[in-house]
């Protein structure tokens, strides 16, 4: 399989109204791809020309098939494209039972492949629907529905799934409860998901590649654990910045049920039993749990304390705090991590890029 075969490809450029988009960026096939930035800044219109909705001048490239290129005057329509298209709003069919729903996606499948995770009982037993089978619609809870919603889409064998802000109606505690689910969907299904949100918390728990968006252009396009601790980016300077790293169960603490993550440059402790040895977890660090000592703490309650190497710092004279990007381990090879800390304790350190520190990690949150 050639490299283009195993990417999405997408240009874009033209008005629609007083809007303009201009966007030109690549994804992978597998995995879950969130296009993030505020509104307005073009995440739907672009998720609409992938589904054939609209259209403008440019190209759409999925694998090794060609839905649009305007120089070839190629342009499949949205009916011939095996799309997964989930909306804000479930849309389900009220006169319809939730079997009759998924059924209906089923048929339009057709006679296309299907593997055992997109069988009906594979996508009812992912999605955790099997007792709402009979359950109309309006017996839904807003969760149930748009569960539903996204197994009648995947139950049309779609190449590629398309969501657009599908928590976005939902509370914050019904949002929690389908979160589980949306993970589940990544770890289970071979297929590349497009996941429209402007939520940073979403984007944390489910991506592994982002597409920031700012009226209407690509501010940057790649890896989520890159983005995050790219200085130059305004996450880093969020409220609620954090990073993702991939760590891997290395042993577990019976006495103190605590399970070691191997991580690029260390090992994190976590609490609790969190998986057989070898079980690959996403751990969540937020920056404002992350401090540092020029010497190897003793005597705290701070478990994970890491050798690190500052790798970039990111402030002004005249403000308070300063977002500091630290590469773990001794060498400053491993993974990356952001924290916030006073332009006082910058000073006081002398951190500066390259400093050989300890990063002392407060807290860290198992995401899936």
């Amino acid at each position: 399989m050639s490299g283009h075969a195993r990417e999405i490809s997408m240009a874009l450029a033209g008005p629609l109204g007083s809007f303009s988009l201009d966007v030109d960026f690549k994804m992978p096939m597998r995995g879950i791809t969130a296009l993030f930035g505020p509104s307005g800044c073009g995440k739907t219109t672009i998720l609409r020309c992938m589904a054939g909705l609209q259209r403008l001048p440019g190209h759409f490239i999925v694998g090794e098939e060609t839905w649009q290129d305007s120089a070839r005057g190629i342009f499949v329509r949205t009916h011939q494209r095996p799309i997964g298209y989930v909306f804000q709003e479930a849309s389900l069919f009220q006169h319809l039972s939730v079997r009759q729903n998924l059924m209906f996606g089923a048929r339009r499948a057709g006679d296309a492949p299907a593997d055992d995770a997109l069988s009906f009982d594979g996508i009812v037993d992912l999605l955790g629907i099997g007792h709402l089978l009979d359950r109309s619609p309006a017996a839904l809870s807003g969760g149930e529905r748009q569960r539903v919603a996204v197994g009648r889409a995947l139950l049309s064998r779609p190449r590629i799934l398309l969501m657009d802000e599908p928590l976005s109606a939902l509370d914050r505690m019904t949002k929690e409860e389908i979160l589980p689910y949306f993970e589940r969907l990544h770890k289970s299904l071979a297929m590349p998901i497009v996941y429209v949100t402007h939520d940073i918390g979403e984007v944390a728990r489910l991506a592994d590649t982002m597409v920031l968006l700012d009226k209407g252009r690509v501010v940057a396009s790649g890896p989520l654990a890159e983005l995050q601790t790219d200085p130059s980016l305004p996450l880093i300077a969020a409220p609620e910045a954090a990073v993702m790293i991939e760590g891997r169960v290395d042993s577990i603490d019976e006495v103190y049920a605590l399970t070691s993550f191997a991580v690029p440059g260390g090992v994190l402790i976590v609490p609790g039993r969190q998986g057989a040895k070898g079980v690959v977890r996403r751990l969540r660090i937020a920056a404002s749990d992350v401090s540092f000592t020029r010497t190897a703490a003793t005597d705290t309650t701070i478990l994970n304390c890491l050798p690190a190497r500052v790798v970039s710092v990111d402030g002004h004279a005249n403000e308070a705090q300063v977002n500091i990007v630290a590469a773990l381990g001794g060498d400053g090879k491993g993974a990356r991590i952001a924290a916030r800390i006073t332009r006082k304790s910058l000073d006081a350190l002398t951190l500066a890029p390259g400093t050989p520190v300890f990063a002392q990690i407060k807290s860290v949150a198992l995401v899936k």
